[in-house]
This record gives structure tokens, C-alpha cells and sequence, in this order.
């Protein structure tokens, strides 16, 4: 299986007809905690259903379902 970059990913995944979150703010609010880092996912994914993640020389995708949950493969 082969998967394209993610600078083409980001070009081609728009779903027409389909609402989109709403944007981010100019400046996110930090979310304060003592533990991991949290990211919006919106930070990651912006208007688009699917980002491609490369982690240890492996790619994932990550995409919104239509109920509004997330799913990550590889």
C-alpha cells in the first residue's frame, strides 16, 4: 500500500457540501495540565478529514469520522 505525502494530502481532501469546524482562534488558549500535552485536533487537522502522521519512519493517517470522532491507522 502506498500512501501520498502529506503536503499532497493537504491539497486534495476537501469533502464538498460538508460542514466544516469551526476556525481556531488567533491565539489558542493553553490547556494547563501536569501531564501530556494537549493539541485541539483542530490544530492538527484544520479544515481537512485526513492528515498523514510520520512517526518512526512509519505514516498514519488520521481522520474525523462523520459523527465526529477521530481514527488513527496505519
Amino acid at each position: 500500500m502506498s500512501l501520498k505525502p502529506a503536503v499532497a494530502a493537504s491539497t486534495e481532501l476537501t469533502t464538498p457540501g460538508k460542514a466544516h469546524p469551526s476556525p481556531l482562534p488567533a491565539h489558542p488558549t493553553p490547556i494547563k495540565s501536569n501531564g501530556p500535552q494537549t493539541l485541539d485536533s483542530r490544530e492538527l487537522l484544520g479544515d481537512q478529514a485526513i492528515v498523514l502522521i510520520q512517526h518512526q519512519g512509519e505514516i498514519y493517517r488520521l481522520q474525523t469520522t462523520r459523527q465526529g470522532k477521530l481514527i488513527l491507522t496505519k
